[in-house]
């Protein structure tokens, strides 16, 4: 008798087990829900069981049916910023989520210099990591990291989980992420919640699904840097392309999080597109009107960074100049999108520059003034076009308010060229005055066009605000 009632104990433990409703790991205990909006929560249970979703902050009770593989999906209207709340789950088994919070949401994601950690790579350190840990306790930020997972085919979920803004979190979340994040709560006074999936050297095309990659608009032009790889991917193509191979990170790493609610998204991408920059400005439009179609949520706000300045001659490629120039165009082309200058930020010998603090408060410069319209904070001024008078070259910019002007008080002589018909550039003398830019050179009498830190490295001095200006061309020869 007393075998045959352990049987029953373990049997209805097994049940038990079994009916427990399943979430992802991003919805779960610490989470923070994009306030005041309709918030989509899923998970699975045993197949079309009825599961009842109850949230604190209002008492109301959701009721929804599992469809036949076991997936429920329930859209909860969130609160105004605030917390703690909770949220239960009950499919017969009760399953509580803590601490929840409301407030802000933002998806952050690229490479490695969104990756990269307020710790740093191996030797290569970020800027004032050991003053920001002193000071960086904030119960209110939260942080959650997506593991790399490149695949070959659609993922259900992600590995992470959410954690409060301390000295241990903070050093293993990405710099740029966290200084982003840091900004909207100074600033907001509300919680904010970071995503970041990221993976160090990934290419524009693996953040994008097999069918964007396959339009007309696109397909002419990315394989012929991927001679090796056709549709549908394979273990194998992941295997030999990793974090480069194209759909891989979307499928692995962002595919699973589609659906959580969001305010937008920051990206921090290029350095592995230089070889390829010639149409890098139309595939990334198309990765964010997929995303933005992915999502449902209208044309969110997407920022962006420029990337900064580097000697790419020390890993045999050369051209930055063009991805940056592609950048520029892609603020131009994708609505509701800002870009933000690195061009005083960069690292001569090193493609992680260390001022991580300057990528991500300008990010959240771009979310507050444009996204939250917090008057009064600058903005990044661009070039416009150029007039020639005689000798001299007239540069004037847009998004100017106050005048430009060159960080150490003058130029620097090797940044500003000129140049006429023949096509040969020589540096030139620079001055500003009246908010415009003169340059001239004694050995061009007829100027034609005007370059402005037209390399791979280069320490950018043009500023307007307290910021920097892109590097720029007037022709394009």
């Amino acid at each position: 008798m007393k075998r045959i009632f352990c049987l029953i104990c373990v049997f209805c433990g097994f049940i038990a087990i079994r009916a427990a409703v399943r979430l992802p790991h991003f919805i779960s205990d610490g989470m923070v829900l994009q306030q005041q909006t309709e918030c989509k929560l899923w998970g699975w249970t045993d197949k079309n069981k009825t599961v009842r979703v109850t949230t604190s902050w209002d008492g109301k009770a959701y009721q929804v049916k599992a469809d036949k593989t076991g997936r429920f999906e329930v859209k909860v209207l969130s609160p105004k910023a605030g917390g703690p709340f909770t949220i239960t789950f009950n499919d017969g088994t009760e399953k509580l989520l803590e601490n929840v919070l409301s407030g802000e949401v933002w998806l952050c994601s690229g490479q490695s210099n969104m990756e990269m950690q307020m710790k740093g790579f191996k030797g290569q350190p970020v800027e004032g990591t050991t003053r920001e840990l002193l000071q960086c306790n904030d119960s209110q930020l939260r942080l959650f990291t997506v593991k790399r997972n490149p695949k070959a085919s659609y993922q259900e979920d992600v590995t992470g989980q959410w954690a409060e803004a301390d000295a241990a979190s903070v050093r293993d979340f990405s710099a740029t992420a966290y200084y982003f994040g840091k900004a909207l709560r100074h600033t907001l006074g509300v919680p904010v919640g970071l995503i970041v999936t990221s993976y160090g050297g990934s290419a524009c095309e693996a953040w994008m699904a097999r069918e964007w990659l396959e339009e007309d608009s696109i397909v002419k032009e990315w394989p012929k840097h991927y001679p090796d790889v056709k549709f549908p991917i394979t273990d194998e193509m992941v295997g030999k392309l990793h974090q480069r191979c194209p759909s891989a990170l979307y499928n692995g790493q962002l595919k699973p999080l589609i659906g959580y609610a969001l305010r937008g998204a920051i990206w921090y991408q290029g350095e592995d597109n230089v070889p390829r920059h010639s149409y890098y400005a139309k595939l990334l439009k198309r990765m964010v009107e997929g995303w933005r179609a992915d999502w449902q949520l209208g044309d969110f706000p997407f920022y962006f960074c420029q990337i900064a300045p580097y000697d790419y001659s020390l890993i045999q490629w050369e051209g930055s100049q063009y991805l940056r120039e592609q950048q520029l165009l892609a603020e131009k082309i994708i609505p509701n999108s800002r870009m933000a200058c690195l061009m005083d930020a960069g690292l001569e010998y090193g493609i992680h520059p260390r001022k991580k603090q300057e990528a991500g408060e300008r990010l959240g410069l771009l979310a507050l003034a444009n996204t939250y319209d917090i008057k009064g904070l600058p903005d990044f001024a661009t070039y416009a076009n150029v007039e020639f008078q005689g000798d001299t070259a007239v540069v004037s910019f847009d998004r100017s308010k106050e005048w430009v002007y060159f960080e150490k008080g003058k130029p620097a002589f090797n940044l500003y060229e000129i140049a006429g018909e023949d096509r040969v550039f020589h540096k030139a003398e620079a001055w500003i005055s009246r908010n415009r830019l003169y340059l001239k050179s004694g050995k061009v009498k007829k100027p034609v066009a005007v370059r402005y830190a037209w390399k791979d490295w280069a320490q950018g001095d043009l500023m307007h605000d307290g910021l920097p200006v892109s590097s720029f061309r007037s022709d394009l020869w």
